[in-house]
């Protein structure tokens, strides 16, 4: 949604940032003296341009961030994995005005049959505007992200990767891998499970190995389509690691357990996928001109620091667990969405002093918890008498509607509640897409900025106006007369007076008139 109110931020090629020193963090070091280091170059340089790494480089850029991704891979990568969108994940792209670009490119199914692939319908009335999955191939996605990173800004430079690096009281020296070093005040690990950030932060990645192994392929078989109907309907009773389906132009997607844990570096063959069919299945359905072949594992592990310094991690750097559920490229952007803004507020100066420490008290919990599902879930998939047991009885709670909505909340993200403190229910929480004047909320969250909706039309934000909007909306679908929501849809306070507003403005968006931004006036819609 448009508005007068929404006006571009101006923009800066000067940025400051509240005081850093290294003493700050026990075990790291200063570098050379301020006239020996490079100049600053960048803001931020994110490692990886996958989903985490194109999310929240826009998130930056929104905020005149200068932001530097890089890439190790020369080309994007070419085979057609499709991945979901969750609830929660659709409603971020839906408050960046992304979603109908997202959406033109998947296919769009019931939010169901997530947990441990326990086929239950959708609970009714799931609370958002977009309660379905998205289906959509990854590199699509992917494309999508860093096209929208790109348009606002941020620049991306492929084949050239994070080698080493070392931070000091005024940033971090990043040395690539053909040896030339970039400056930049921030650096964030976005790339992937064997993070080369986090290696070299030493932060520890405590978890379990892979117990069991996946291999997953698409390819062309030589069988009729009803006789591999049958087998599959017959194997996936009891079998969940076991599936070929259509997958157009002839091609079937293939999954099937392997033989056992081996080195997820080297892709498997099409004699593995074979030998693999036989054993599960009798048959190996004839498969032959395969397009892409993979493997995963079912490791666990959840870094046990996202910041260390000037250096933080998101995304599989973060959290790596099994793709049960679908909840991994989901959990990956919602990091992002968390950390964008909160970065971007330390770099342009107005940042309240413990703000960029929300990031890992928020997420490492939302972690934990997604890596504790997945291992449920994986118990679920076993084939093991117990397993099998625990799973029918699962089943038959699931049709209690209360179970059905508690799960589907929790893999979709819809249920986390941050902890603000003492308060209504919904405070901590994301506020749905309700209806406002004129349209809806998430069309008033493009920019990436905070947002007073008050119903009263009594309050104001006053000094925060260049960073946070407002909207005076007596009729908006709300049972409570304020609300202030953070750039990510969080709601951060709710309530009617003016002072504790203004408590709660300096508690997420630092003092009034701090920004580098001159502000702007915060006009009703």
């Amino acid at each position: 949604m448009d508005s007068p109110q929404f006006t571009t931020e101006p923009s800066s090629n000067d940025t400051v940032e509240r005081d850093f020193t290294v003493s700050d963090v026990p075990g790291l070091r200063s570098s050379a003296s301020g006239a020996d280091r490079a100049p600053l170059m960048f803001d931020v340089i994110i490692a990886g341009c996958g989903p985490t790494g194109a999310m929240l480089a826009a998130e930056l850029r929104l905020h005149d961030v200068r932001v530097l991704v890089l890439e190790k891979e020369t080309e994007p990568v070419s085979f057609v994995r499709i991945v979901g969108l969750h609830i929660r994940s659709l409603e971020l792209m839906a408050m960046r005005g992304l979603l109908d670009r997202v959406r033109a490119h998947g296919r769009q199914r019931p939010a169901a049959g997530f947990f441990a692939a326990i086929n239950k319908p959708a609970p009714q009335g799931l609370d958002s505007a977009h309660a379905y999955l998205l289906g959509i191939p990854q590199p699509v996605i992917v494309r999508l992200l860093e096209e929208h990173a790109t348009q606002l800004g941020a620049q991306v430079r492929r084949d050239c990767a994070v080698a080493d690096l070392e931070q000091d009281d005024e940033g971090v020296t990043v040395e690539l891998d053909d040896g030339e070093q970039l400056r930049t005040r921030y650096l964030v690990g976005c790339d992937g499970g064997r993070s080369t950030v986090r290696k070299l932060l030493g932060v520890g990645f405590p978890g379990e190995p892979s117990r069991t192994e996946t291999l997953m392929g698409e390819m062309e078989v030589g069988v009729p389509q009803e006789e591999i109907a049958a087998k599959v309907t017959e194997i996936g009773e009891t079998n969940k690691r076991f599936w070929l389906r259509p997958f157009g132009e002839g091609a079937y997607s293939v999954v099937v357990p392997a033989a056992g844990v081996s080195d997820r570096a080297e892709p498997p063959t099409l004699e593995d996928f074979k030998q693999q069919l036989r054993a599960v299945a009798g048959t190996d359905f004839g498969v032959h001109s395969p397009r892409w072949l993979s493997r995963f594992g079912d490791a666990t592990r959840l870094a046990e620091r996202y910041r260390v310094g000037r250096v933080l991690l998101a995304g599989d750097a973060a959290h790596i667990h099994p793709p049960t559920g679908g909840q991994g490229l989901n959990l990956g952007v919602q990091d992002a969405f968390n950390l964008g803004w909160k970065l971007a507020a330390q770099i342009r100066g107005w940042a309240p002093e413990t703000l960029l420490d929300t990031y890992q008290a928020e997420r490492h919990p939302v972690a934990a918890d997604v890596l504790d599902n997945t291992r449920a879930q994986m118990e679920l998939h076993s084939t093991e008498p117990g397993p099998q047991a625990v799973r029918r009885l699962l089943t038959e709670l699931m049709d209690f509607d209360e179970v059905n909505r508690y799960l589907i909340e929790k893999i979709t993200a819809i249920g986390i509640r941050y902890d603000f403190g003492a308060g209504p229910d919904l405070l901590g929480r994301r506020l749905p897409d309700i209806d406002v004047r004129h349209g809806h909320l998430y069309g008033l969250l493009h920019r990436g900025r905070g947002l007073l909706l008050d119903r009263t039309e009594r309050l104001t934000v006053g000094g925060w106006s260049d960073r946070v909007d407002y909207l005076a909306d007596p009729t908006a679908a709300l049972d409570v007369p304020c609300v202030l929501l953070r750039p990510d849809g969080h709601v951060a306070w709710i309530g009617d007076d003016q002072q504790d507003l203004d408590d709660h403005l300096s508690r997420w968006f630092g003092k009034p008139g701090g920004g580098l931004c001159p502000p702007q006036s915060a006009q009703a819609v």
